[in-house]
């Protein structure tokens, strides 16, 4: 099999296994919580705090891809997850099933970029949006094998079983990468920064935390926590001015379309982050659904996700990045408000056709988000872009759960369980956030990314 084709299809497998996990995860929360004995809304605590580890272990993954080799780093990582993914398994309190999604979360944050990157050093500029459709393709199969299989194995096993289900994925992702990705050498070693590590851990755990404290009540310590967040973040910023080998590299901001991906993806995931969190609680703490029901309404958005990116590069050589990017997140966005709409009495099917062409805009607008990040990087600076593009994005998805907790427990009035009505507004609120990542997309040139959609000839 072509390079082309092989190496984002065993990438792939990665991302099926982390996506399966985390979509058959919210699903099965309710059910966790009583599990441990605990109210449903606190577990989104154990969501959070993965994507929080995400956050904070993904600075480091360029400078250890670069330091030991991303092929022998790729198969670690997964290693780590699945392992993590055990752990998981055998949690008896949320203390320990907190403990080993912080474990997975670190598997998770080499892997995915690692990944990433192996994938855009293999293929040409010209064949990206091909690669990272055919990326894209298999790691459908998570979303929408998750939902159903969350709500199966829930009703009629255990949610247990949901990570040990990663155990012969991961050990078929580290066979495949041993035997058809070629090695890629390591760099010459850079001095790792530890003074960026530290700051920017601080800072996107304070963040973090900050809104997950505010979901449970804690208003004056959350307000502490992001004061502190941002005030780290700032003063890395004038470290990695300084520094010769920052370990993010901001000056890639300095590139319009890396900009306007990251700042303007960075909103539109927080909505991306906080609708797989809350539709599964809505239909199964509001409407009465089981774990099954609500897994399999909301299965559809996968499939609509998968139609979309079959056809994702010739919209994108029809219209160019910018229109796409622009007029997309407004739709996307609309139809994520559309699911305030959603009532116990309202027919199943037209909640399903609402989700399903939200998967269907929402797989348009990512996969024009994550090719455009790389038009501008240089070969030397494809790392450290990978490495912030990663970041942007699991942070967004992070702070869309802590932000969709925190409404709903503001909507609620502190109460336990969260009403109706606290989710109607949270998912307008939720929308509107998402849909000023039009305002990004305004300063995108009208040539971005014409390369990578093929619109005009790769430069010699």
């Amino acid at each position: 099999m072509e390079k082309r084709k092989s190496v984002p299809l065993i990438v792939a497998s990665a991302i099926i296994m982390q996506q399966i996990d985390s979509t058959a995860l919210a699903t099965a929360l309710p059910s966790m919580a009583d599990s441990f004995g605990v109210p449903a809304l606190s577990l989104h605590s154990a969501i959070t705090i993965y994507l929080l580890s995400l956050g904070v272990f993904l600075p480091i993954s360029g400078w250890v891809a670069d330091r030991f080799g991303a092929h022998t780093v790729f198969r670690w990582a997964i290693g780590i997850f699945t392992v993590a993914s055990l752990l998981c398994a055998a949690s008896t309190s949320l203390t320990a099933l907190i403990l080993a999604r912080i474990l997975q979360g670190f598997g998770g944050a080499l892997m995915l970029p690692v990944g990433r990157l192996i994938l855009v050093r293999s293929v040409s500029p010209a064949e990206l949006v091909s690669a990272m459709i055919l990326m894209g393709l298999p790691a459908v199969i998570g979303p929408a094998v998750g939902p159903l299989l969350g709500g199966f194995i829930t009703t009629f096993a255990s949610w247990r079983w949901i990570f040990w289900i990663n155990l012969p994925v991961g050990l078929l992702g580290i066979v495949l990468t041993t035997l058809f990705i070629e090695p890629i050498p390591p760099s010459e070693p850079k001095p790792f920064d530890w003074p960026g590590f530290i700051l920017t851990g601080l800072g996107i755990g304070a963040l973090i935390f900050s809104l997950d404290t505010m979901a449970r009540g804690g208003d004056l310590e959350a307000i502490g926590l992001a004061i502190a967040g941002a005030a780290a973040l700032a003063i890395y910023g004038l470290h990695a001015r300084r520094a010769r080998h920052p370990i993010l590299d901001l000056r890639l901001f300095r590139l319009p379309a890396f900009r306007s991906s990251m700042l303007g993806g960075s909103l539109f995931r927080i909505g991306f982050g906080a609708l797989p969190f809350m539709l599964p609680l809505l239909m199964q703490e509001v409407f009465g659904y089981t774990p099954l029901e609500s897994g399999g309404i909301t299965f559809v958005s996968a499939i609509g996700a998968f139609g979309m990116r079959t056809v994702a590069r010739r919209i994108l050589h029809r219209f160019g990045f910018r229109r796409v990017l622009l007029w997309n997140a407004l739709i996307a966005s609309a139809s994520m408000a559309l699911c305030a709409t959603f009532t116990a009495g309202m027919a199943p099917y037209v909640m399903m056709i609402v989700i399903f062409l939200g998967g269907v805009f929402r797989a348009l607008q990512f996969t024009s988000i994550n090719t455009l990040a790389f038009a501008e990087p240089s070969a030397t600076e494809m790392s450290h872009a990978t490495a912030l593009s990663q970041m942007a994005q699991r942070i967004s998805q992070s702070v869309g759960v802590a932000f969709a907790a925190t409404l709903l427990h503001l909507f609620s009035g502190g109460a336990a369980h969260p009403t109706g009505h606290a989710f109607e507004l949270a998912f307008l609120v939720v929308a509107l956030v998402s849909s000023l990542s039009f305002l990004s997309f305004l300063a995108l040139p009208g040539t971005a990314g014409d390369v990578l959609a093929g619109r005009v000839r790769e430069p010699a």
